[in-house]
C-alpha cells in the first residue's frame, strides 16, 4: 500500500492490487445497462400512464412522451460525458457547489416571502428551463461531505474539528429544503448525510445524540401542517374508509395487475383515477400493466444498481471516490425505495419520484450525473493502471 498526494494536496491511500481487478469495471458497465433499462422503462410507462392526463391538460396524448424522451437523451449524454472525465473535479468545486446550492435555496425562500413565488418554493428558472434546487443541494452535500470526511480521516471522531462542521452543513441544507416546504426530500437528505457520516467513521454517540434531537423536531414539523397530518392519519388508519383517495386507487391498481398484469397500455387507473400516475405513483402503473412479475423486475434492477454501486465504492482508488460512490448509490436507491414503499402503502403518502422512471427532467438529469460519476470512479483505477504500464488505450468508448 502506498500513500500519495491527492487533489488539492489531500492525502490518498492507494490500495494494493490482488489478482483480477476488473470487478469495478464490470460493475460500471453493468450499471450502465441497468440504468439504460430503467430509462427505457420510464419512457414507455410515462407515455402509458400520462397519455390521458396529457390529452386532458395539454390536448396532446404525446406531450409527456416527447419531453421524457428528450430528457432521457440528455441523461444518456450526461452519463457518457461524465464517465469520461476525472471525478476529482467535484472535489475541487465541492465547496463552491455547496455555497451555490445554499444560495439558491435561500433565494427561493426570499422569492416566496416577497410574493414572487406562491405555494411551495421548490423550482427556479424560467419557462421550460426550470430545475428543482433540492436536487442540486443533494449532490452538493454528497460531494462536500465526501471531501470533508476523506480529509478528516485522521481525526474523524473529533467533535469540534469534524462532527460539528459536518452536522452544521447538513442541518443548514435540510432546514432550507424543509422550509420550501419539502419535508420528504429534507428527511431523505438528512438520512443520506447521517449514513455517510456513519460509514465515514464519525463517533456513533454524536450521531445518536443528534438524531435524538432532530427526530422529535421533525415529527412536530410534520404534524403542524394539516395536509401532512391528514396523510399520517390516513396511513395509520386500519379502515379502508380512512385511507386517502390516492392510496386507495393505488392499491386497486396493484390488485388489478395480478401476477402477469393487464398488458401494455391497458391500465385502468391511469385514466384520470390515480393522481400523478406518471410521476409519484408510476410504480402502480407498472404493477397494473406488467403485474407482480414486472414490479419484481423493477425491484431487481434497483437491487442490482445497489450492488454495482457498492462494488464501485469498495474498489474506488481513494477515499473521496469511495464516499462519493456510496453517497450517490444510497441517494438513488433510497429515493426508489421510498417511492415504491409509498405506492404499496408501506409508508405515508409523499411526493418522491421513482429515479429514471417517473416523469421529470430535473431528477432524471441529476441522477444521470450521479451515474456518470459512478462509472468514472469505476474506470479510474483501470485507466491509471494502463497509464502506469504505458498501455493506455486511445480515447473512445466506455472501456
Amino acid at each position: 500500500m502506498t500513500v500519495g498526494v491527492g487533489p488539492a494536496g489531500s492525502p490518498t491511500i492507494d490500495r494494493p492490487y490482488r489478482g483480477n481487478t476488473s470487478g469495478e469495471v464490470i460493475a460500471g458497465k453493468l450499471m450502465l445497462l441497468i440504468v439504460s433499462l430503467l430509462i427505457c422503462i420510464g419512457i414507455v410507462i410515462v407515455y402509458s400512464s400520462g397519455a390521458g392526463w396529457a390529452e386532458n391538460k395539454y390536448s396532446s396524448s404525446e406531450y409527456f412522451l416527447w419531453r421524457q424522451l428528450f430528457f432521457s437523451v440528455i441523461g444518456i449524454f450526461t452519463i457518457v460525458f461524465l464517465a469520461r472525465i476525472d471525478y476529482h473535479i467535484f472535489y475541487k468545486v465541492s465547496k463552491l457547489f455547496l455555497f451555490v446550492s445554499i444560495f439558491l435555496l435561500s433565494l427561493l425562500l426570499v422569492l416566496k416571502v416577497v410574493g414572487v413565488i406562491s405555494g411551495a418554493a421548490r423550482w427556479i428558472g424560467y419557462g421550460p428551463l426550470k430545475f428543482q434546487v433540492s436536487d442540486v443541494a443533494k449532490y452538493a452535500l454528497i460531494f462536500h461531505f465526501s471531501r470533508l470526511i476523506s480529509e478528516k480521516q485522521a481525526y474523524i471522531k473529533d467533535l469540534h474539528n469534524t462532527y460539528l462542521p459536518l452536522v452544521v452543513i447538513l442541518i443548514t441544507v435540510v432546514f432550507l429544503v424543509a422550509l420550501e416546504p419539502n419535508f420528504s426530500t429534507a428527511s431523505l437528505i438528512a438520512l443520506i448525510g447521517f449514513i455517510m457520516m456513519f460509514i465515514g467513521g464519525v463517533n456513533i454517540r454524536y450521531l445518536l445524540a443528534t438524531a435524538g434531537l432532530i427526530i422529535p423536531v421533525g415529527a412536530v414539523y410534520a404534524m403542524i401542517a394539516p395536509y401532512r397530518m391528514a396523510r399520517l392519519v390516513s396511513f395509520f388508519s386500519g379502515d379502508e374508509k380512512g385511507m386517502s383517495y390516492q392510496v386507495l386507487q393505488a392499491l386497486i391498481g396493484l390488485g388489478n395487475g395480478g401476477l402477469f398484469g393487464l398488458g401494455i397500455g391497458a391500465s385502468k387507473q391511469r385514466e384520470l383515477y390515480l393522481p400523478l400516475s406518471y410521476n409519484d405513483f408510476v410504480f402502480v402503473v407498472i404493477g397494473e400493466e406488467y403485474g407482480f412479475i414486472g414490479a419484481l423486475f423493477v425491484l431487481f434492477l434497483f437491487s442490482a444498481f445497489l450492488g454495482c454501486g457498492l462494488v464501485i465504492a469498495k474498489h474506488a482508488p481513494d477515499n473521496f471516490g469511495k464516499y462519493v460512490a456510496t453517497g450517490i448509490t444510497i441517494a438513488i436507491v433510497l429515493f426508489a425505495f421510498v417511492n415504491i414503499a409509498v405506492a404499496t402503502h408501506l409508508l405515508p403518502t409523499t411526493g418522491v419520484a421513482l429515479p429514471f422512471i417517473s416523469y421529470g427532467g430535473t431528477a432524471l438529469v441529476f441522477n444521470s450525473l450521479g451515474v456518470g460519476i459512478l462509472i468514472s470512479i469505476s474506470r479510474s483505477r483501470k485507466q491509471r493502471r494502463e497509464s502506469e504500464s504505458g498501455t493506455e488505450k486511445p480515447e473512445g468508448g466506455l472501456s
